[in-house]
């Protein structure tokens, strides 16, 4: 049996579809032609129908542009350099202070108060310690033999020693010097390999030769040792 009413509704619909087919393609007919348009497919088995982006309308709100994610910070993996210490309040007839601490094994120095110069060092072993308190610079030797009897330690003995330095600078009377040392250069920054010295360089021991003059304070700090007590 026909039925009028399903007749009806078919056709409503494909009245419907029809409607939205046009009113689609007249818009594209209507708008300016632009690269973004996007195809529409309207009525399924037909052509779809390009629908162009809507241009701008002044005096509406926009919707904000999406914010580009943060690109994750690469961690650094070069280690941090230790903060400058406070200069000692000590006296200074050459102007030049300089700090030795064991902490961190690193030397440094001021000139009229101002930071100038870190350096990487090596002092004396626990067995050998370097004494803390405040030292003097004295006489320099461009060069020299070291030997462990100007302290009582035959150089023939177990502890003994006799080793050719350059640029010692005399911190003590009783055979402490800052001094180039080459063969330590791995343990300067990291750990104590000396009979009492400080250890740096040969560039830094130079350094230190050529611009630290007579009677400049030398501090050392945190060390195993005792306290020095000499001039």
């Amino acid at each position: 049996m026909f039925s009028t009413k399903s007749s009806s509704g078919r056709y409503s619909r494909t009245a419907r579809v029809i409607a939205v087919a046009a009113g689609a393609a007249a818009l594209a007919m209507g708008a300016p032609a632009v690269s973004n348009a996007t195809p529409v497919t309207v009525v399924p088995g037909l052509p779809p129908v390009e629908v162009p982006t809507m241009p701008t309308v002044p005096g509406l709100p926009q919707a904000p542009a999406p914010k580009p994610k943060p690109k994750p910070q690469p961690q650094s993996t070069t280690p941090e350099k230790p903060a400058i210490p406070a200069e000692p309040n000590v006296k200074s007839p050459t102007g030049w202070v300089a700090l030795a601490v064991d902490g961190d094994h690193q030397i440094y120095w001021w000139k009229d108060h101002k930071f100038v110069k870190q350096m990487p060092i090596s002092m004396g072993t626990d067995k050998h310690p370097t004494p803390n308190g405040v030292y003097h610079t004295k006489e320099k030797y461009r060069d020299m033999y070291m030997d462990s009897s100007t302290y009582g330690v035959p150089i023939d003995s177990p502890e003994g020693y006799r080793t050719y330095v350059e640029y010692a600078t005399r911190m003590s009377w009783d055979g402490i010097f800052i001094h180039a040392a080459p063969w330590s250069v791995a343990q300067q920054g990291v750990s104590n390999a000396s009979h009492g010295c400080i250890n740096v360089s040969t560039e830094n021991g130079k350094w230190v030769y050529d611009n630290i003059g007579s009677g400049t304070p030398i501090v050392v700090r945190g060390t195993v040792g005792g306290q020095y007590t000499g001039d």
